[in-house]
């Protein structure tokens, strides 16, 4: 018997044991394609030597030192090269050990930055419905999975939610993409105006939903017009890109492609590939600067914030991405990735919506195309194409409750970005191959 608390009291698990490239190996030989990057995170697959000899130099040197003390040459080097390929306006990073502590420090920041403006009714956070923004008891308040919530609904700070951009289900036949983003979008500005501007403190969304929705990209225009909206009601823009960023959806940060620059930012997941544990919120100038002519102090810290062998190992990553120009590869292997998908399911009875960008794609599962009816929840249709991928050597990330937060069904492909053509064939094919026998395993005999 296992003495961890695993996600699943009941489950077995079987123990990685190895891995090299996109390949994970179990403790019984058994060989899986990584096609979600475990959770969109390795984004360089598994055992690259540079970023090994980068991890094994560091701790040669430093292990450890507490930022009370100390900041380390690890920590500022990876802080410049992050703030060099920012977007617009970003001067300071905060380091932290995963992307709910991001989000954490990024809630923070935002109400200690109108603290510091004087501006103390500023207490609303604004998110939207079937968002998922971390675990952690913020990162909660402000999450809008709501199933994820409820247990523990009466110790969390109060949250305001607006719809989500999730064009497959929430467009009418009688708009055009863009305006249905632009309607959507308009929901901030009456949720504000609601609450009164005087009391809202951000605005918190993922430039690309991710593991809730499965890969959704928001409408042409949408997040410009969030981005006029909290500008008009001096509200802050916090962009989760804990999965989405880092170079998932084909550019460095998600939000590039939207024209936009966010007050603050979570990353995490592809910043350090899985090598270490670490995440990071990036603050704005003009952020920055309130505190600065304020306190001076940003009332916030853990133990490992800024740990060296987490940063030298995540400056490692990004340089390599760099410097091998793998955002390239994201964008070719995923028109390839794409057009592959399309291809397998665009006209299976059972595949409702095939959305992404660059290595970041959910395809949702239905019962009805038409209807986009989702399969009973009881089915637990997602979990069984989870199990019947991995018995083919192939790992996705399934996620139920895709519809409505209790039904609906998807799957997440996320693969590293080394992938190459042949690779991409294959994890199409066997995921094909894996729906259906799941779809047949799931029908009344």
């Amino acid at each position: 018997m296992s003495h961890i608390l695993h996600r699943m009291l009941s489950k077995t698990y079987p123990t990685a044991a190895g891995g090299e490239g996109m390949v994970l190996r179990d403790r019984d030989g058994r060989e899986h394609i990584d096609a979600s990057g475990g959770a969109a995170v390795s984004c360089l697959g598994h055992g690259h030597p540079d970023v090994l000899a980068a991890m094994h130099a560091q701790i040669d040197k430093l292990a450890y030192a507490h930022t009370s003390f100390f900041t380390t040459d690890a920590a500022e080097e990876l802080a410049d090269h992050l703030i060099a390929r920012a977007p617009a306006g970003m001067e300071s990073v905060y380091f932290c050990s995963s992307g709910s502590e991001a989000i954490e420090a990024c809630l923070k920041l935002a109400r200690h930055y109108f603290v510091e403006k004087g501006e103390t009714r500023r207490v609303n956070f604004i998110s939207r419905r079937q968002s998922y923004h971390g675990i952690t008891l913020g990162a909660l308040s402000v999450g809008g999975r709501m199933k994820d919530r409820a247990p523990f609904e009466q110790m969390l700070m109060q949250g305001h939610h607006i719809s989500p951009c999730y064009e497959y289900r929430g467009r009418r036949a009688d708009e055009t993409s863009e305006e249905y983003g632009l309607r959507v979008a308009d929901e901030l500005e009456a949720k504000i105006l609601e609450l009164g501007p005087e009391t809202v403190c951000a605005f918190v969304a993922e430039t690309v939903v991710g593991a809730t929705l499965g890969a959704v990209p928001a409408a042409l225009g949408y997040f410009k017009r969030i981005r006029e909206i909290c500008d008009r009601h001096c509200v802050l823009l916090i962009l989760d890109e804990v999965m989405s960023g880092m170079g998932r959806t084909g550019t460095l940060h998600a939000c590039e492609q939207e024209g936009i620059a966010p007050d603050l930012m979570a990353i995490a997941k592809g910043l350090g590939g899985g090598y270490a544990p670490i995440g990071a919120m990036l603050a704005s100038k003009r952020v920055v600067e309130a505190v600065r002519q304020g306190s001076g102090v940003f009332p916030h810290s853990q133990t490992y914030v800024g740990h060296p062998l987490a940063c030298a190992t995540a400056l490692a990553v990004q340089q390599v991405i760099e410097r091998d120009d793998l955002l390239a590869n994201v964008r070719r292997q995923g028109a390839r990735l794409e057009q592959r998908l399309r291809e397998r399911f665009g006209n299976h009875h059972h595949v409702g919506d095939i959305r992404g960008r660059g290595h970041f794609w959910g395809v949702e599962i239905v019962a009805d195309r038409s209807t986009k009816t989702p399969f009973d929840p009881a089915l637990r249709l997602n979990a069984r194409i989870k199990q019947a991928a991995q018995e083919r050597g192939l790992l996705i990330y399934p996620m139920g409750g895709t519809a409505d937060g209790t039904a609906g069904d998807h799957v997440l492909l996320a693969p590293p970005f080394i992938i190459d053509a042949a690779t991409v064939d294959t994890i199409v094919e066997r995921l094909g191959d894996a729906l259906d026998a799941s779809l047949a395993s799931a029908r009344p005999a």
